[in-house]
C-alpha cells in the first residue's frame, strides 16, 4: 500500500498548490505595488499639499488681499488669481464660505453651489469683506474624481494583466521543472515497454520512488521477469514436447521398419508394443490439448452439486489395482457430513486421480497415501498426502509447470510426461479453487486443493 505522502496524487496536489501560491503571490505583490504607486500619483494633486507649493498659493492670495485692501471688486480679481493657480498646477481651487457654498471657482462652474466639505479639507482661511472664507483644492464632487477613478481603475487592470502574465510564466516554468521528476520514470517505462515489444525481454527499469510510480516500476520489472520466464518455459516446452514425442515415435517407426523388412514377425507381442506406444502418444496429445484449453479458458465445465467423498472413494477404487501392485496403501478419510461442492464431477474426479497417480508413483512399496478433507470458510479443502521421497524446497515453486520433473533423471516410464500437476492446477482454478503443495525430502508430500461449497 502506497502511503499518502508518497502517492502520485499527493505529489501532484502539492505541485498544484505550489503553482497556485506562486501565481497568486506574484499577482498580489505586483498589483499591490502598482496600485499603491498609482493611487499616490493620482491623488497627489488633492491631498499632497506640499507638492503643490501651498505656501506660495497662500502668499499670492494674501498679496491680492493686501493690494486691494478689501474693496468689493476683490472677488473678480480672486477669480483671475485662482485661474492662474490652476494653470500652473495640476489642481483645481475654490473658495467657499463656512457653509461650503462656492464663491470663487478656478474652473468657473461651481460658483453658488455647495460642496461636500467632509470629503476635502481646506488649506487656508481668509477674511474677505469681513466674511470668513476657506480655500479648498479640487472638491471631490468635481469632474476630476471621475478622471482619477478612471485612471486608477485602468492602472489596476493593467497591473493585474501584467501580474497574471508573469505569474502564468512562473507557474508554467515551475510546473515544467516539478513535473520532470514525475514524467522521467514514465518515459523510462515507455522506452522499456517499446523495447520489449520488439522482443528484448531483458529490459528493466530503475525504481527511484516509493509512490505509485515506484509500484508501477516494480510491477513492470515483475512482468518482465514473468515474460522472460514464460519465454524460457515456452522454449523448454517445445524441447520437452519434441523429446516426449520422439521416443514413442522412434519406437513405432522401429517396429514398423522391422516388420516391413521382415526382421520381426508380426506377433501379438509386437503388435501390443506398437499399440502401447501409440496409446502413449495419444495420451500425451490429449493432455497437451486439455491443458491448452484449460489455460485459454475454453474448457467446457458442467458445474453441479458434487459429493467430494463419493468422488474420492471412486478415485481410490479405480487406482486400487495400481496401488496394490506397487504395495502402497491408499485410504480415504473424508468425513460423512462434508458439504457438497459446486464443481464438474468428471473434471474433479480427474483431479483426484491425477494426484493419486502422482502420489503412487512417488511412494515406495510399503508406503501410505491418505485423502483428507476439511471445511474452510465457504470452501472445502481436499488434501492427498503420501510418505514418499518428498520434493526439495527449490523445486516446489515449479512443480505445477508443464513438463517439470523434480527428479530430472526419472524416465518417462516412471515419471510420466510431467503434465499431471499442471493439469490439476488448471482444472482446479477453472472451477474457482486454489492448489498448494507442501513437501519435505524423505518425509512426504501433501498436495491440497479447494472447491467452493454449494450456495444454499
Amino acid at each position: 500500500m502506497v502511503s499518502m505522502f508518497n502517492s502520485l496524487r499527493f505529489r501532484l496536489l502539492l505541485i498544484t498548490i505550489a503553482v497556485l501560491v506562486v501565481a497568486i503571490g506574484t499577482i498580489a505583490i505586483l498589483a499591490s505595488q502598482s496600485t499603491s504607486s498609482q493611487f499616490k500619483d493620482s491623488l497627489e494633486g488633492i491631498l499632497d499639499y506640499p507638492s503643490l507649493n501651498i505656501d506660495n498659493k497662500i502668499n499670492t492670495i494674501n498679496k491680492l488681499l493686501v493690494t486691494r485692501g478689501g474693496e468689493r471688486g476683490i472677488w473678480q480679481d480672486m477669480q483671475g488669481v485662482l485661474e492662474g493657480m490652476e494653470r500652473t498646477s495640476r489642481a483645481r481651487y475654490v473658495i467657499a464660505d463656512l457653509d461650503g457654498r462656492v464663491i470663487v471657482d478656478s474652473a468657473g462652474t461651481l460658483i453658488g453651489e455647495k460642496i461636500n466639505t467632509s470629503l476635502s479639507k481646506p488649506f487656508a482661511a481668509f477674511l474677505i469683506e469681513k466674511t470668513p472664507v476657506l480655500a479648498y483644492i479640487v472638491p471631490v464632487e468635481d469632474y476630476s474624481l471621475a478622471t482619477i477613478e478612471s485612471q486608477f481603475n485602468s492602472s489596476v487592470n493593467r497591473s493585474l494583466l501584467v501580474a497574471i502574465a508573469v505569474a502564468g510564466m512562473v507557474g508554467l516554468l515551475l510546473t515544467f521543472f516539478l513535473s520532470r521528476s514525475i514524467l522521467r520514470p514514465v518515459d523510462e517505462l515507455i522506452s522499456a515497454a517499446r523495447a520489449m515489444e520488439k522482443g528484448d525481454l531483458s529490459q528493466r527499469v530503475t525504481v527511484r520512488t516509493k509512490g505509485e510510480l515506484g509500484e508501477l516500476a516494480n510491477a513492470f520489472n515483475a512482468m518482465a521477469e514473468g515474460l522472460t520466464r514464460l519465454e524460457q518455459l515456452r522454449q523448454n516446452m517445445v524441447t520437452d514436447v519434441a523429446h516426449e514425442l520422439r521416443t514413442p515415435l522412434s519406437n513405432v517407426r522401429g517396429y514398423l521398419e522391422a516388420l516391413r523388412d521382415g526382421v520381426v514377425e508380426p506377433s501379438p507381442e509386437t503388435i501390443a508394443s506398437v499399440h502401447e506406444e501409440a496409446m502413449l502418444l495419444n495420451r500425451l496429445v490429449d493432455d497437451l490439448q486439455e491443458l491448452a484449453m484449460a489455460e485459454a479458458g475454453q474448457l467446457k465445465l458442467v458445474s453441479q452439486p458434487v459429493d467430494m467423498k463419493l468422488l474420492a472413494d471412486k478415485a481410490v477404487l479405480s487406482l486400487k489395482a495400481q496401488a496394490d501392485e506397487k504395495g502402497v496403501k491408499v485410504e480415504s478419510h473424508l468425513p460423512e457430513d462434508l458439504p457438497l461442492v459446486e464443481a464438474d464431477a468428471e473434471r474433479m474426479g480427474q483431479v483426484l486421480r491425477n494426484l493419486l497417480k502422482n502420489a503412487i508413483t512417488n511412494t515406495p512399496s510399503g508406503g501410505e497415501i491418505k485423502i483428507c478433507a476439511r471445511t474452510i470458510d465457504s470452501q472445502v479443502e481436499v488434501s492427498v498426502q503420501d510418505n514418499g521421497m518428498g520434493i526439495s524446497a527449490e523445486h516446489l515453486p515449479n512443480v505445477f509447470e508443464r513438463f517439470y520433473r523434480a527428479d530430472q533423471s526419472r524416465a518417462r516410464s516412471t515419471g510420466g510426461a510431467g503434465l499431471g500437476l499442471a493439469i490439476v492446477k488448471q482444472l482446479v482454478e477453472a472451477q474457482g479453487g486454489h492448489v498448494g503443495i507442501d513437501s519435505q525430502v524423505n518425509v512426504g508430500t501433501k498436495v491440497s486443493f479447494t472447491s467452493p461449497i454449494v450456495r444454499s
